[in-house]
């Protein structure tokens, strides 16, 4: 699959930042947490791509990479937007995002070109998996407010299409043999740890730093079922997350490309909200 660049924008209501998921303000800020993370993330995926386009010698392969590079920046474009809105409302989006940058910069002044690569694609792994438990199931967006929701089925239909590119890289430039086995699931585990326990430790913060939710500790509960509960977001994803240890392995064993229809309605809503905007 070739992924497609795609100039989308949202036109994100300031007023809702902080409380735009049918769930409520708590699992917003699980998303608004994400949010931080990917513009810096999104850079370091691209760095660590190119890093390794010199030995791609598949020309099929370094066009999906261009497209992938695309993608990749107009997503970090409109989660800039998105965390400027966070930090207009008063969160501490900042200050998170100074804590990826340092992580990310200490990865790569200390990592080889290779654990960094293996680093990445277990974050698409982790941004796969979201993505499809986004668009397969209707429930987990259900009444939330039309832009945030837009954006990220945007997001996750990008992702779906790219979802391999990394890996590909990963499999033509480190290989395929038991060191690079070992090398791909230790990225996973290393990186897994960190980067669920950032998500987790920014949604605490983004959640303790909004003044409406002082006192209202029944939200983390929801926030709880919305992510662990039965159909949950990440209970549900932890059989694909398993999958990523077969040393057979490959993104496109899950064929899932059925979910990217759902780019045809938000075509249809974004261009009317430009359309409007233009008369």
């Amino acid at each position: 699959m070739l992924p497609i660049q795609r100039d989308f924008r949202f036109d994100l209501p300031r007023s809702r930042v902080g409380s735009w998921h049918g769930c409520g303000a708590h699992v917003s800020h699980f998303f608004n947490a994400m949010s931080v993370f990917f513009p810096v993330g999104e850079r370091y995926f691209i760095a660590s791509v190119r890093a390794h386009r010199g030995k791609i010698k598949d020309e099929t392969l370094d066009a999906e990479i261009r497209s992938f590079i695309g993608q990749e920046a107009m997503h970090g474009r409109e989660h800039e937007d998105y965390n400027r809105l966070l930090a207009q409302a008063g969160f501490p989006v900042q200050k998170l995002e100074r804590r990826v940058a340092r992580l990310l910069k200490f990865t790569q002044a200390i990592t080889p070109a290779s654990w960094q690569l293996a680093s990445t694609i277990a974050l698409e792994h982790f941004t796969a998996i979201l993505a499809d438990r986004l668009l397969g199931d209707d429930a987990l967006l259900r009444d939330s407010v039309e832009p945030f929701r837009d954006l990220w089925l945007w997001h996750s239909i990008e992702e779906t299409e790219h979802k391999a590119v990394a890996y590909d890289v990963w499999q033509q430039a480190v290989g395929r043999g038991a060191g690079a086995y070992v090398l791909r699931a230790g990225g996973m585990v290393v990186t897994g740890a960190f980067f669920v326990s950032m998500i987790a430790a920014f949604s605490a913060e983004m959640i303790e730093s909004d003044p409406a939710l002082k006192g209202k500790r029944g939200g983390y509960l929801q926030l709880l079922k919305f992510l662990l509960g039965r159909g949950g977001l990440v209970r549900s994803g932890f059989p694909a997350w398993l999958d990523y240890f077969r040393p057979s392995f490959h993104p496109w064993q899950h064929d899932n490309r059925a979910l990217l229809k759902k780019l045809d309605q938000i075509e249809q809503r974004v261009n009317r909200v430009e359309f409007a905007k233009a008369a």
